[in-house]
């Protein structure tokens, strides 16, 4: 009989070795595919290098090019938290660009950190990942815009744009190289409108 002990535990230690699993599978991929390029690199070889079966990358992930992109989805649920959740008085437009601004992802490349500058290098110089990425990130646009929907006084369509038009300049404003200041142009435009005749 299995203690009660051992029963509280095992979930946990399998959701420890799913996550190990799926880290070293992404791990993995990264290594290949900035060695030797997105395109040139199998599924197979991304396996051996994590030492796990085809059929284990395909447990975790779902194409090729989501190898590179495990935490989005993470990181999506905490931009609609952060809209759900923010301070009372605070906006949502400031609750969206303090969460963009925030990121590991902006801070990593305001930085110059070296190893973000690589990936970058590799997602904007492969279109399928860029594609990839920027297609990902408007799949959230649904559940950002209830989110703001729901916590805001704007009506549905306004909802829908705004959480369009931040998702996709976040993607944007990533991949530009200059993102902080990618990401105020966006939420000025955002607050201000154009003035553009």
């Amino acid at each position: 009989m299995t203690s009660q002990a051992t029963e509280d535990t095992t979930p946990g230690r399998r959701e420890r070795k799913k996550a190990a699993t799926r880290a070293a599978i992404a791990t993995a991929a990264l290594t290949l595919f900035l060695e030797r390029g997105f395109d040139a690199v199998g599924i197979r070889e991304v396996a051996a290098q994590a030492d796990v079966a085809v059929a284990t990358v395909f447990k975790h992930f779902d194409s090729k090019e989501a190898l590179l992109f495990d935490e989005d989805d993470d990181m999506a649920a905490a931009l609609i938290l952060a809209v759900r959740e923010r301070a009372g008085g605070v906006g949502v437009l400031d609750a969206l660009e303090g969460w963009f601004l925030q990121t590991n992802t902006v801070s990593a490349t305001q930085s110059s950190d070296p190893s973000f500058a690589s990936f970058m290098n590799l997602v904007n110089g492969t279109p399928a990942l860029l594609g990839y990425w920027r297609a990902r990130w408007q799949q959230h646009e649904p559940a950002l815009a209830a989110a703001i929907r729901e916590t805001s006084s704007a009506n549905a369509l306004t909802a829908k744009m705004v959480a369009h038009l931040a998702l996709d300049g976040y993607t944007y404003a990533v991949s530009s190289g200059e993102p902080g200041a990618s990401i105020a142009v966006v939420f000025d435009l955002l607050r201000n409108g154009s003035s553009l005749g």
